[in-house]
């Protein structure tokens, strides 16, 4: 089934149906299953919110997945004026009259905000543009974005990822694509936020980075009292840390289906961590910033969590399934493959030394057992922790390049 941009707007509100709604076609028994979840859901959310005068905005979330959805309805609770947008019709079309996204967000009831398949219409007088599409769709969607985005609209990213090719990150993709004069009022908002939890109203906190007026901006948007909002200016050391956590997360999750236990594990985790602020750092971002919510934080989740589809990849590899294999029982888009590739080869490119995204990739692309590599990281000679390497790298380039104490060079 498809619909029109208009007809899925209509149906999303509940016009343009009959008395009773397109639920009314279901059994009666599915009916009062959903009425039932409703009302247990009900009572675990928050009330939605009433902006003070002036502080309501039209937002438009581009990319209707998990995190996307999520994040529509947290800025419904907000009191903004949301629409959803994804490229699917007919995926558009089933949550509005379902009004649950049963493909990435299943059993979430979703309230009355727009849907629509037409970027034209998702961004028609949208104050706030959010940005919530795989990394290696981003240029794609934001071309299709730029024509119909005022020239006064605040644009936030929450993609972690690298482009593949370019090698660049989500904010540099969307300044080569968006008008000049909206470069300045990009944002990237990231941190320990998995869809499952900010869409059941679970305590969650993120970052915003980016210019500070335009990530304040962000940060009055988001904000809620189960959604604390942070700043940061450090905007390459917020988008290294949540683009390559993700790598770190497939090696947590390996680790697992290899059997190696907890110590394998938070060994892994840290000189993971270790290593995405190496490069981070030789990229001009500040060292704290990996200390973070964008950092550690991000990177415990993802690496940890039942939720965490990298993690879930790195299990199935670990156990022995082959990669087509484990991306087709996974179902979505596993950031950290692609991710791994693209953090590959900047390594190479800036000779930042990366041994475990080294061994991930040669895994993933080159038919390396996970055992075999394992074996040769742990065979590596011994070398000392290396913390003060970091902070003396980022002191020295900050001397070279005369930039400010921030991340933005």
């Amino acid at each position: 089934m498809t619909m029109t941009a208009n007809n899925a707007m209509m149906t999303a509100n509940g016009r343009g149906s009959g008395d009773e709604g397109p639920i009314a076609r279901h059994e009666g028994r599915d009916r009062r299953a959903r009425q039932e979840r409703d009302e247990r859901e009900s009572h675990g959310r928050a009330a939605r919110l009433e902006p003070s005068a002036g502080h309501a905005r039209r937002v438009a979330v581009l990319g209707a997945g998990s995190f996307g959805t999520a994040l529509a309805l947290r800025l419904y609770d907000n009191g903004h004026d949301v629409v959803l947008w994804g490229r699917d019709p007919a995926h558009i079309a089933e949550i509005a009259e379902r009004r649950e996204n049963v493909r990435y967000l299943p059993g979430v009831r979703l309230p009355a905000f727009d849907l629509t398949p037409s970027l034209k219409a998702a961004l028609k007088d949208a104050d706030v543009v959010v940005f919530v599409v795989p990394s290696q769709a981003m240029r794609k969607v934001a071309q299709g974005a730029a024509p119909h985005l005022s020239s006064s609209a605040l644009i936030v990213h929450a993609a972690k990822g690298l482009e593949s090719g370019s090698l660049k990150r989500m904010s540099e993709v969307l300044a080569d694509v968006l008008p000049t004069e909206i470069a300045s009022r990009i944002v990237a908002l990231s941190g320990p936020s998995h869809a499952e939890d900010v869409a059941r109203n679970l305590p969650t906190t993120v970052v915003v980075a980016g210019a500070r007026q335009a990530a304040e901006a962000a940060q009055s948007v988001f904000f809620a009292p189960s959604f604390r909002v942070y700043t940061n200016d450090d905007l390459v050391g917020v988008e290294i840390a949540g683009a390559l956590k993700n790598i770190i997360a497939l090696g947590a999750g390996l680790s697992d289906g290899l059997g190696y236990g907890d110590n394998a594990k938070a060994a892994l985790i840290t000189r993971g961590l270790h290593e995405i602020a190496r490069l981070g750092v030789h990229l001009g971002a500040h060292p704290l910033t990996f200390a973070g919510l964008a950092g550690i934080g991000d990177l415990i989740v993802t690496a940890t969590s039942r939720h965490s589809r990298n993690r879930r990849a790195g299990r199935m590899l670990g156990e022995g399934l082959p990669l087509p294999e484990v991306l087709k029982r996974i179902g979505m888009v596993v950031e950290g493959v692609k991710t791994t590739e693209a953090a590959y080869a900047l390594a190479g490119l800036h000779g930042v030394s990366m041994p475990i995204t080294r061994e991930l990739y040669l895994v993933l692309f080159e038919g390396k057992t996970p055992r075999q590599a394992v074996e040769d990281l742990l065979a590596r000679e011994p070398t000392e922790e290396g913390a003060d390497f970091l902070l003396s790298a980022w002191v020295g380039r900050r001397a070279r390049t005369g930039a400010p104490a921030n991340g933005n060079p």
